[in-house]
């Protein structure tokens, strides 16, 4: 047999190489050649031989088997079975069983190893090579925005799902002749102790100013894109601009700082949406849609590809048919997706992997898988029931086109976003829920001791401006006489001496008008200046200080959940589209 075969060189079975050492008390190694174990020494002293056993005459088969220092009464082998040096004879009898059995075991162990060597050797090559091909996957713009975040810190993700057409089957959605536009966004806001999360929604055909940003070209120069002002917040990408333009326009908005920006065209919804094997969702009423094509009879569906798609693009068929109630649908897809991911089996999770990476762009930040994993594992923390989805509040535009924000219940979400406060937690702060901050009971007094309180067409007050919000007199009676059913609050202007603190006084036969006032405006008992005399028919005085920000956002204490504005959490499987 050859040197590749079982035999080895010159006909030698590797395992019949392993021999007994009598003087170690272990099976060795000899190789070709070599005439038998030597002794081993100890300290440099040789360590004398055992006497050979006295036993009765064995055959020569058996004295074959023996050391070579063994007398040598061995018959010659025949010249076709002709004997390599230090080689045992395989037909050895049943004294030298043991000794042959050991050498199996220890041979079944090399075989082992190696086996387990070469899988992880192969292994590693299967690893690195999915791992190069995730990383090949992604799609990376450097926006000039590197904004990390350590251990214990809040972590904000911008969510862009742009309108970009090209890929098969997605010419017949909307105006096929527009670039990429901010179609969907959303700001994730991810607490530092990751036990809660707030996804909001921004209206793409929100009124916004853009402000400037500089754009990186693939030839390694720049360009700067000018600001806009009153235009739609779709225009923030697309037309020259980047991710970084929508980034630069959220901050603006929200005063949120950003850290992470993962962006998704319309290809992502019906790729993912497959990879998961569908996503449930829920309709109270038929949806027939003749711009997304989307037919659905009322109940539950399990929809991906081109259907999931549809679905989120749909907006004709459902509530008022305007983009609000597109986003309504989207949140209920988005919140079941999420719950479809983390339930995806094993024998799922490498499509999902390949589909996400190839469908994503991402910012220099997150640009090897490595990164989106550290980043998905340490914001997986956040248990479904705390991860809830709203919808920035709006107001109709003049042209019943667009929208504007509406910054009376926008500012305090913004405010809880900056101050990392949980949307999902139970409000135990007293206040009504309203943008109120002393907590009226519904009965006409408020919660600070049972204070009577005057209905709100009795309220008489003259606002001052003595903070460093510009038109917040303005702002606060316009807020107050449109929204809160106040029409005797007057603009007083600027107050006399600017002052840090917001301050209300009223006389002593105002109390009443006191209590609603500072239930409506969020006021600590701190900012109630009693006057000893009764004011009879002069009104109340407000001077709004530095500590105001926003007619309805609480004074003096952390803001508070806003009142009828669309939200659902992601564990809420009731949701159901209407």
């Amino acid at each position: 047999m050859d040197a590749q075969g079982r035999g080895g060189t010159g006909g030698i079975d590797p395992a019949d190489q392993w021999v007994f050492n009598p003087h170690t008390g272990e099976y060795e190694l000899r190789m070709p050649g070599q005439q038998g174990p030597q002794p081993q020494a100890a300290s440099g002293v040789d360590e004398p031989r055992p006497a050979p056993p006295r036993q009765r005459s064995a055959p020569a088969e058996e004295t074959a088997a023996l050391p070579a220092q063994a007398p040598e009464r061995r018959r010659a082998a025949p010249e076709d079975k002709k004997k390599v040096p230090g080689q045992r004879d395989r037909r050895a009898p049943h004294s030298r069983r043991k000794a042959k059995k050991r050498s199996r075991k220890k041979k079944v162990l090399m075989w082992t190893g190696g086996s387990l060597a070469m899988l992880l050797v192969v292994g590693c090559a299967g690893a690195w090579y999915l791992y190069q091909r995730l990383n090949g996957n992604l799609t990376t713009v450097d926006v000039g925005e590197e904004t990390g975040y350590g251990d214990g810190e809040p972590v904000n993700v911008l969510f862009i799902g742009t309108d970009d057409r090209t890929g098969e089957g997605n010419s017949g959605y909307g105006n096929e002749g527009d670039t990429g536009r901010a179609d969907t966004t959303v700001l994730m806001h991810f607490s530092a102790d990751r036990s809660h999360a707030t996804a909001l929604s921004i209206p793409r055909d929100l009124i916004v100013d853009i402000p400037e940003c500089e754009t990186r070209n693939e030839d390694g120069t720049t360009t700067v894109i000018p600001p806009s002002e009153g235009v739609r917040f779709n225009e923030s990408l697309g037309g020259g601009r980047d991710p970084g333009c929508t980034w630069r326009t959220v901050e603006q908005l929200t005063g949120v700082e950003i850290n992470h920006f993962i962006m998704a065209d319309f290809n992502a919804v019906k790729d993912m949406s497959t990879a998961v094997g569908g996503v449930e969702v829920c309709v109270e009423e038929t949806i027939d849609d003749p711009k997304s094509h989307l037919y659905l009879e009322p109940g539950r569906h399990r929809l991906e590809g081109e259907d999931a798609l549809a679905f989120v693009r749909t907006r004709y068929s459902v509530g008022t048919g305007s983009d609000l109630s597109r986003i309504e649908l989207q949140q209920q897809f988005l919140a079941s997706m999420a719950r479809e991911i983390t339930s995806v089996s094993v024998s799922k999770m490498w499509d999902l992997a390949d589909t996400a990476t190839s469908a994503l762009t991402v910012d220099t930040g997150l640009n090897t898988v490595r990164k989106l994993y550290d980043l998905a594992n340490d914001l997986g923390q956040v248990p479904m029931k705390d991860i809830a989805f709203v919808t920035l509040p709006v107001v109709d535009n003049t042209d019943g086109a667009t929208v504007l924000i509406d910054e009376t219940r926008a500012n305090p979400i913004f405010e809880m976003l900056q101050q990392d406060i949980s949307w999902t937690e139970d409000d135990d702060r007293g206040g009504d829920g309203d943008g109120g901050g002393n907590g009226g009971d519904g009965d006409g007094k408020n919660g600070d001791g049972g204070q009577e309180m005057a209905p709100p067409e009795e309220v008489r007050v003259d606002v001052y401006n003595g903070g460093n919000v510009l038109g917040a007199a303005q702002q606060t009676v316009t807020w107050l006489q449109t929204e809160q059913g106040v029409p005797l609050s007057t603009n007083a202007g600027n107050a006399a001496e600017p002052q840090e603190e917001t301050t209300l006084e009223y006389g002593a036969d105002q109390a009443a008008q006191a209590a609603r006032l500072a239930d409506m405006m969020g006021l600590p008992q701190s900012a109630l200046k009693e006057q000893p005399d009764n004011a009879g028919d002069a009104p109340m005085v407000l001077v709004l200080g530095d500590d105001f920000e926003a007619p309805g956002t609480p004074i003096g204490g952390p803001p508070q959940r806003p009142e009828g504005v669309d939200s659902i959490t992601a564990d809420d499987e009731n949701v159901c589209a209407s």
